[in-house]
C-alpha cells in the first residue's frame, strides 16, 4: 500500500538503529506500513531480512544503567537514568548521582518509578533531586527504566561504562554462575528464560513471520495451510533456541548451552532475568 503520512529522516535512522537494515530499505518498509514502527520491523523481516529484534530499550539516546544488590543478594535493581548527551553521560558527577538513586532504590525496597521517585534523601524525594539535576545541567534527563527482582539469590552486571545492566535471579547462591548468566543475558539479549516463557503474543509474530515467508516460498507453493502451520511450528524450534536464555550456545564454551552450564554449576535455576539498556 502507499503510504499517507510523511516519513522522515529522524523516522528512518530511528528503525535502522533498531534494526541494522539500509536506508532505502527502512525507507520502504514504512512506507509499506503507513508509518507503523513495529510493523516496519516485521515487513523487513518478511522481506528475509535478518534484522535486530524488537527492543524497547533502544529508546533512550543516552544514560546511565546502574545494577545491584542488596549485600545478602536476596533482592536486586537495575535503573537507568536517562540524558541527551554522552558528554553528560560519561561525566564522573553523573554517574555518582545515578548511583545516589540506584541507593535509595536498594535501601528503599521500592519496585516502581513512581516509588522511587517519591522516597526521600536528605531531605528531598528522589524526584526533586532530578528536576535540580535537570536545571544544573541543562538538558532534559529522567528515570526512564527501573526494574528489582527477589530471589533466593541475585547477581547483578553492568557491561559497558554503564550502557547495559543485568539483574539474574537465581534459586540457589551460586555467585559465579550467576554473573556469568548475567554476562550471557547482556551479550545476547534473550527474551525469555525457556521456551515456555516467552509470551504468546511473540509466539503467535513469530509464527506468523515464519507462515509469510514460506508463502512466498516457490517450493511451498499449493501446500495446504495445515501443513505449512505445521512446518512453521518446527520453524519456531530454531527461534526458541536462539533466543531463549538456557538454549543458547554458552558464550565462554560455545559447545554446551546455558542450560547445560547450570546444571554443571550444581543444577541452578534461573528463576527471572531483566536487561536494561541504552540504544
Amino acid at each position: 500500500m502507499s503510504s499517507t503520512v510523511t516519513i522522515s529522516a529522524q523516522d528512518i535512522n530511528k528503525l535502522r538503529q533498531a534494526t541494522g537494515a539500509g536506508m532505502m530499505d527502512c525507507r520502504k518498509a514504512l512506507t509499506e506500513t503507513n508509518g507503523d514502527f513495529e510493523a516496519a520491523i516485521d515487513w523487513l523481516r518478511k522481506q528475509g531480512q535478518k534484522v535486530a529484534a524488537k527492543r524497547s530499550d533502544r529508546e533512550a539516546k543516552e544514560g546511565v544503567v546502574i545494577a545491584q544488590t542488596t549485600a545478602d543478594n536476596a533482592s536486586g535493581i537495575v535503573v537507568c537514568v536517562s540524558c541527551e548527551t554522552d558528554f553528560v553521560s560519561k561525566n564522573a558527577d553523573f554517574v555518582a548521582f545515578v548511583q545516589t538513586i540506584a541507593d535509595a532504590a536498594i535501601s528503599s525496597g521500592v519496585s516502581t518509578v513512581e516509588e522511587l521517585n517519591a522516597v526521600e534523601v536528605n531531605g528531598k524525594t528522589v524526584s526533586d533531586l532530578v528536576n535540580d539535576k535537570l536545571t544544573s545541567i541543562g538538558e532534559k534527563i529522567g528515570i526512564t527504566k527501573f526494574e528489582r527482582i527477589n530471589a533466593p539469590f541475585v547477581a547483578s552486571y553492568i557491561h559497558g561504562s554503564n550502557r547495559i545492566g543485568v539483574l539474574v535471579g537465581l534459586d540457589k547462591a551460586a555467585a559465579e554462575a550467576g554473573k556469568d548468566v548475567a554476562m550471557q543475558i547482556a551479550a545476547l539479549n534473550p527474551v525469555a528464560v525457556d521456551a515456555d516463557s516467552v509470551s504468546a503474543e511473540v509466539v503467535a509474530r513469530e509464527k506468523a513471520i515464519i507462515m509469510d515467508v514460506m508463502k512466498e516460498d516457490p517450493k511451498m507453493a499449493g501446500k495446504p495451510e495445515e501443513m505449512l502451520s505445521k512446518i512453521a511450528e518446527g520453524k519456531l524450534g530454531a527461534f526458541f533456541k536462539e533466543q531463549t536464555l538456557v538454549a543458547q550456545a554458552f558464550v565462554k564454551d560455545a559447545g554446551i548451552s546455558v542450560g547445560d552450564y547450570l546444571k554443571q554449576a550444581g543444577d541452578v535455576k534461573v528463576t527471572e532475568f531483566k536487561r536494561v539498556a541504552i540504544g
